[in-house]
């Protein structure tokens, strides 16, 4: 595996990473400014430059976005402050008589110093009439993955496991890590 570093406070997102990568991987919370910017990947490049700036060695980063058709891009990267604020059952009803449309997006990227590589997943679906399920992170009461009846929140281990790698691009970063670690090795 790579030297890298995620940057996250999250020990239950650095313990899902690592059970899709099938290895340990370290792990810091580094404390970044947040730009305000619905490019999804512009957010991300400003966190893994921030970041490396900070801890001066190759790091990952992950940001992601929750859109609804009816609203443009928006709530977007915003969403993690948008559910902090306004409760899912208000937020399941702005949506009432409008399109219940929305992508969930991810974005990683990897920067060593010298180039920064991203990593992007995306899953579409639906804003639920009512935030349901006990199961999952931030917004899965309210999110319906396309092909699905419930929302994420809800699944079984299984779905959850399937829409998750949709949205998170885990084989392309595990993928890239083995490269990684391959080039290392040659070079040793």
């Amino acid at each position: 595996m790579a030297n890298v570093t995620f940057i996250t406070g999250n020990q239950a997102k650095a313990d899902y990473l690592a059970k899709y990568l099938g290895v340990e991987i370290a792990h810091q919370k580094v404390d970044l400014d947040e730009i305000q910017s619905l490019d999804l990947q512009e957010v991300v490049e400003h966190k893994v430059r921030q970041a490396y700036q900070k801890i001066d060695r190759p790091v990952l980063v992950e940001d992601v976005a929750l859109e609804f058709k009816a609203f443009g891009r928006l709530p977007g990267t915003f969403i993690k402050f948008y559910v902090e604020e306004v409760p899912f059952e208000t937020i399941c009803r702005s949506l009432d008589g409008q399109d219940r449309s929305a992508v969930a997006r991810c974005v990683f990227g990897y920067y060593d110093g010298k180039e920064t590589t991203y990593f992007k997943g995306h899953l579409e679906g639906t804003i639920a009439e009512h935030p349901a399920g006990e199961n999952g992170f931030g917004w899965d009461k309210i999110f319906i993955p396309k092909g699905y009846e419930v929302t994420r929140a809800e699944l079984s281990e299984a779905d959850d496991h399937t829409t998750y790698l949709k949205i998170k691009p885990f084989a392309e970063l595990k993928a890239f890590f083995d490269n990684q670690s391959n080039k290392d090795e040659e070079v040793n």
